[in-house]
């Protein structure tokens, strides 16, 4: 009785190609917001701030009066009282405050994961990119150093091109 033995090159390619799918569907699963998925079990919602047009016209409108961050812990003001006491931008605020990157290592390791990745962003990681935009152009505008300014000018630039990519992706 004659058996075929299956090359051992048929093999190898076997375990080299199961391997890398293995990899790219770990890196795929992969949470480029950590904190959120931590913030997630916790919270009955998911921390979005967009969930809606209006919800985009009112960041919009936060924007426009003049938002700003006051420390490295994401807390922010509003100067108008009425649009700094909605539930919306108190859900602005948490995750501003809980989620997004807040120092320019941890954005950096943000923008290179962004790269990497293929596909689309889902929607809460698309939020959380533009969110990290604002903190980092907010950031790079009040460094105190020439040298804090060009980092945080690099990362700012960086993301931009991350969503510019998910953006225009087919």
């Amino acid at each position: 009785m004659h058996i075929n033995m299956v090359p051992w090159e048929v093999i190898l390619l076997s375990l080299l190609y199961c391997n890398s799918y293995m990899l790219a569907a770990h890196h795929r699963n992969q949470a480029l917001y950590p904190p959120a998925l931590r913030m997630k079990r916790g919270m009955a919602l998911k921390p979005i701030f967009q969930n809606s047009i209006s919800d985009v016209n009112l960041l919009y409108e936060i924007l426009l009066t003049g938002l700003r961050f006051e420390d490295e812990q994401g807390r922010f003001s509003v100067p108008d009282p009425e649009l700094a006491s909605l539930r919306q931008t108190q859900r602005l605020e948490t995750i501003c405050k809980d989620v997004l990157p807040k120092n320019l290592s941890s954005v950096r390791r943000l923008t290179s994961d962004l790269s990497q990745r293929g596909g689309t962003l889902q929607h809460d990681d698309f939020e959380y990119a533009v969110l990290t935009l604002l903190y980092t152009a907010h950031q790079m505008a009040k460094a105190s150093t020439l040298h804090q300014r060009d980092a945080w000018a690099e990362s700012f630039v960086d993301l931009y091109r991350a969503i510019k990519t998910d953006l225009t992706a087919k």
